[in-house]
């Protein structure tokens, strides 16, 4: 997809904050982030738009990003708790198409 922004950012066209990487999978900070920690998990391939779009073949990398999530929240001092949410279209706040999920914790007043 040479139009995708999340694309872009996994081939290092676009700078991003990284925070972790695997063969599969890229984890950066939001840009406009909405907790004190907002990152972006994101699959390096562009396997999906959304999470409506993913299905049983997409399980593997699923499994490691929620395993990479877990490192992340950890090393990032996220014991007190975290969340993971992603949004489906537009109407959720969706403006990346390319599926991706985002993690955010560092509350203090919840």
């Amino acid at each position: 997809m040479t139009d995708c922004v999340f694309c872009k950012i996994v081939a290092g066209e676009i700078p991003s904050s990284r925070v972790a990487e695997t063969d599969r999978l890229f984890a950066f900070r939001d840009i406009q982030p909405h907790a004190p920690t907002h990152v972006l998990l994101i699959p390096k391939e562009h396997v999906a738009d959304s999470a409506a779009d993913l299905g049983p073949d997409d399980a593997g990398w699923l499994a490691e990003l929620m395993g990479l999530a877990a490192t992340i929240a950890k090393d990032e001092g996220l014991e007190a708790g975290w969340r993971i949410v992603t949004n489906v279209g537009p109407a959720a706040g969706q403006t990346v198409f390319h599926v991706h999920f985002h993690l955010m914790g560092g509350w203090t007043d919840r």
